[in-house]
């Protein structure tokens, strides 16, 4: 009997992404233990989005490596993707998959087992389609989760994923709700819709968000959707009256904010101003009163002076959201070198969580 152990590290979309490459080593007939166990394979779903979760990433390879030196280990996800040519030297690993053929997994491993040779997968993105995973259940959760997107083109100042998530692509209609349909025939009753950059969602084929969103709200059998991360921009009246209509749509949203300073928007290359990301909070409220809005804030982003820290400050304030993730910058997550390493941001984090507590307790 072969048995496999997973680990995830980072977002709901590599949770996703596991899970179904789980599945098909089920399918093939794998036997899932814990990670804690003994197991044949061990498959490590990486994160780099920061330094840290390279950092973790790696560990977590070298323990396996070092625990089990009879495994083979898969390593796949976003850290995979950039440094799969070092990851494929590592001590124990067979296969580096990266983002791109999650499905061909089983077969590729068992190929580098009989020819007894590590295996690296990993391609260029350019042009890359959507990966059409499956996933047919979420092995101790009440709810499912269903990647509809992959891939961003944003490009913002901080973040690395475009360079190893890839271009933007988008699960066809059709095929989004024959997944939702599947999972509510599975049992599951509430369904999280979620992707790298969901508010890309049908960009290159001409679909939209909110009819995909549409889509699995009326699936036979799904009671309850929520959606993953927004862009504020996607936020419009039009889009959220058509939400509020959806009576199973979850009322919490979470708008990524990142800095309620203008001028360091604009250094971060985010693409709306604290004006439109305010709009895009009143829409909601305007058409759901009761519903909540949560977001992300980098604190100390190259450059950040006190009189734009306390810009967000004023702007959280203004804003009123359910629940704030304060994170310190990262200069390791940057696509591009910045012009200077961010400024201390122990205090500023805390302000945050001190504001963010205050407004939890009303």
């Amino acid at each position: 009997m072969k048995t496999i152990a997973t680990y995830t590290l980072g977002c709901k979309v590599n949770q996703y992404d596991t899970e179904a490459m789980l599945e098909a080593f089920e399918r093939a007939g794998y036997v899932a233990v814990p990670f804690r166990d003994a197991a044949d394979v061990y498959l490590i779903n990486t994160c780099t989005v920061t330094g840290t979760g390279d950092q973790k990433s790696l560990k977590t390879v070298r323990r396996v490596a070092r625990e089990h030196p009879e495994c083979a280990i898969v390593v796949c996800g976003c850290l995979a993707q950039r440094e799969a040519e070092a990851i494929v030297r590592m001590d124990n690993v067979m296969l580096v998959v990266g983002v791109q053929r999650r499905a061909e997994v089983v077969s590729l491993l068992e190929r580098a087992l009989a020819e007894n040779t590590p295996i690296n997968a990993v391609g260029p993105l350019k042009g890359a389609s959507f990966e059409n995973l499956f996933v047919s259940r979420h092995e101790g959760k009440t709810r499912a989760t269903m990647k509809i997107q992959e891939g961003c083109d944003r490009y913002c100042a901080y973040c690395i994923i475009p360079s190893v998530r890839g271009p933007v692509r988008s699960m066809p209609l059709q095929d989004v709700r024959a997944e939702a349909e599947r999972l509510a025939q599975a049992g599951y009753r509430e369904i999280v819709a979620t992707g790298i950059h969901l508010a890309s969602y049908g960009r290159e084929t001409g679909e939209k968000l909110i009819d995909a969103i549409r889509a699995v709200h009326d699936a036979p059998g799904v009671m309850r959707v929520r959606l993953g991360s927004l862009e504020p921009v996607v936020a419009t009246a039009e889009f959220a009256r058509a939400l509020s209509e959806m009576p199973g749509i979850m009322r919490q949203f979470h708008l990524s904010l990142q800095s309620g300073s203008a001028t360091v928007l604009k250094r971060m290359r985010r693409r709306y101003t604290p004006e439109e990301y305010l709009r895009a909070v009143e829409n909601l409220r305007s058409y759901m009163p009761d519903c909540a809005v949560t977001t992300d804030v980098i604190a100390g982003f190259p450059g950040e002076t006190e009189a734009e820290f306390e810009e967000t400050l004023d702007f959280l304030r203004l804003a009123r959201l359910s629940r704030i993730h304060a994170f310190p910058y990262s200069r390791r997550c940057a696509h591009k070198k910045t012009d200077r390493a961010g400024e201390p941001t122990g205090a500023r984090i805390r302000l945050i969580d001190d504001w963010n507590r205050a407004v939890r307790a009303v």
